[in-house]
C-alpha cells in the first residue's frame, strides 16, 4: 500500500480500514460482501447505517467508524469553500448537502450562509427530523445569519426516499424563510434538495422566483 496505493483493488483497501476495528480475524470476507451488496466502494461508503448493519459482521463499532469517516469526509469537501474565493451554487452546494446528508434515514435542513462575495461563511444544521419531514421557524435561519454577519441564505436539505423533488411544505417553507431574511435585507438565493444520487435547486429550476 505504502508503495503503491493506487494499484489495490477496493476488496482490499476495504479490509485495511476495516481492519482499524476488526484487530483480529479474515476481514476479506466482509470486504467481499459489502461490495457485493452496495456495489462499489463509493456504494459502501453511502450506505445507511441501516443497511451495513444487516450485514453480518457489520457490527455497531464498525457503524460507529464509519460516522466517523463521513464525518471527516464531509468536513474535508466544506473545506474547498469555507473563506474561499469560490462563488457558492447549485453544484457546490449539492455537493456539500449529499456528503453531508447522504445515507442518513431521516431528513435534515442545513443553512449555508455566504458572506457579501458569494463565498460560504458558514454550512451548518438547522433542524433535524424524521423519514419524510423536518422542521424549523425561519426566525432560526436569519438570526444565525446575521450573528455570523452573513448577506446570503441558501437551504439544503434531504430526501431519504430519494426523490429530489420539493413537496408542498418545502415550497411553502422556503417562501417564508425568503419573505423573513428579505424583510430584513438578506438575500436568499436558493434551497437545494438532495438524495444520494440526484438534485434539485429551486432557483435553477425555476420553480419559484427567487
Amino acid at each position: 500500500m505504502l508503495e503503491n496505493p493506487a494499484a489495490l483493488p477496493d476488496y482490499e483497501l476495504l479490509e485495511l480500514m476495516l481492519g482499524g476495528v476488526i484487530r483480529r480475524g479474515d476481514t476479506k470476507p466482509l470486504a467481499k460482501e459489502l461490495l457485493s451488496r452496495f456495489g462499489s466502494l463509493r456504494g459502501v461508503l453511502d450506505a445507511k447505517t441501516t443497511e451495513l448493519t444487516q450485514v453480518p459482521g457489520f457490527g455497531p463499532s464498525l457503524a460507529a467508524y464509519w460516522i466517523l469517516i463521513r464525518e471527516v469526509m464531509a468536513r474535508h469537501s466544506e473545506g474547498r469553500y469555507l473563506h474561499r474565493n469560490t462563488i457558492c451554487g447549485p453544484a457546490q452546494m449539492a455537493e456539500l448537502g449529499r456528503k453531508r446528508l447522504g445515507g442518513l434515514s431521516h431528513e435534515e435542513m442545513w443553512g449555508a450562509y455566504t458572506d457579501t462575495q458569494g463565498r460560504l461563511i458558514s454550512f451548518e444544521r438547522v433542524s433535524k427530523g424524521t423519514f419524510d419531514a423536518t422542521s424549523f421557524h425561519q426566525r432560526d435561519v436569519v438570526g444565525r445569519a446575521y450573528e455570523l454577519k452573513a448577506l446570503g441564505i441558501i437551504l439544503v436539505h434531504n430526501h431519504p426516499g430519494g426523490d429530489p423533488r420539493p413537496s408542498g411544505s418545502d415550497r411553502q417553507l422556503t417562501g417564508l424563510v425568503r419573505m423573513a431574511a428579505e424583510g430584513m435585507g438578506l438575500q436568499f438565493l436558493d434551497h437545494v434538495i438532495v438524495t444520494d444520487h440526484l438534485c434539485f435547486s429551486m432557483k435553477e429550476d425555476d420553480l419559484i422566483d427567487l
